[in-house]
């Protein structure tokens, strides 16, 4: 239990550092994935990231890029918590004696395993800040006279379950967030445990300096949207469709409709701001995390 402590003290110091960090771009990220494509001869309403930023700030102001910061920060101190509580566990579970390093093929398993348990939390927090992110992008599209304008993480959460299922309604999209959080945790932590060793010329990677674990942390952050970002941008579009009119049926009809109608190229809408996102914020995370865990011994 003492070792459950210190991954969950050490995973929501890692988690805070990571939302403060990274959520700005995460909000640029959710409007470029969720703006409807534009009709034959109109303009998108965002042109790019930098387009997004300029035109968020001058419509909300710079607390616009903070915008459903409320639901996540609310739930990092638990959804990290599982997270590295989930891993350390089944890092204990695979090692032959205890303190042994585990290889990078295990670190590997371990990461899918830890996916698979924060999915379920994931899901509701992502569509709750999702639906917040979003309703700017949306709110001018043809498509979307009937939108919602939501007031806060509560005023989403409320609007759910009042009028789009009950709870299930919360978990709306949590295939693509399963198909998003497994191989993309696995990817991460396999790569930081893989340029850990690397950087420390073998397993036993304790004495690595904090440079060294900014670089993992930011690559293995990096490694992780590389991975899945289409799986992500169909988990952004599915959780902000319209209950009652919905465009996608499914995950599925959501890759066929994006691929017909906006190519490839669709599948990877924000993926700009993302990796501008995941490097510092994951490397701000992981190094939270390490030292906070070295810290309580």
């Amino acid at each position: 239990m003492a070792e459950v402590a210190k991954d969950l003290t050490a995973g929501t110091v890692g988690g805070a550092a990571q939302l403060i960090c990274g959520h700005p771009f995460d909000t640029i990220k959710v409007k470029l994935q969720s703006q409807p494509a534009p009709l034959p001869g109109q303009l998108a309403k965002y042109s790019g990231a930098m387009d997004a930023v300029k035109q968020t700030i001058a419509a909300e102001g710079p607390g616009g890029l903070y915008k459903g910061m409320g639901a996540p920060l609310a739930t990092v101190a638990a959804f990290n918590a599982v997270l590295f509580t989930v891993r350390g566990q089944m890092e204990a579970f695979l090692r032959s004696q205890p303190g042994a390093p585990l290889s990078v093929n295990q670190q590997v398993v371990c990461g899918a395993g830890a996916g698979v348990a924060v999915s379920f939390l994931a899901c509701p927090t992502e569509l709750i800040k999702c639906r917040l992110q979003a309703q700017s992008a949306l709110a001018d599209s043809t498509a979307s006279a009937g939108v919602v304008k939501y007031s806060g993480p509560m005023d989403v959460a409320k609007h759910v379950l009042k009028s789009e299922g009950g709870a299930r309604g919360l978990f709306k999209g949590l295939v693509p967030t399963l198909a998003r959080e497994v191989p993309g945790n696995a990817a991460m932590f396999g790569v930081y445990e893989a340029l850990k060793q690397y950087f420390a010329g073998g397993p036993d990677t304790s004495r690595l300096g904090r440079g060294s674990l900014i670089v993992a942390g930011g690559l293995a952050g990096g490694s992780f949207w590389i991975s899945v970002y289409p799986t992500d941008v169909i988990k952004s579009v599915i959780q902000v469709d319209d209950y009652r009119n919905p465009k996608y049926s499914g995950s599925i009809d959501a890759f066929k409709k994006i691929l017909a109608s906006e190519g490839v190229k669709g599948l990877y809408k924000g993926f700009g701001p993302a990796m501008a996102r995941s490097v510092p914020a994951n490397a701000a995370c992981f190094l939270a995390y390490e030292v906070t865990r070295s810290s309580l011994g």
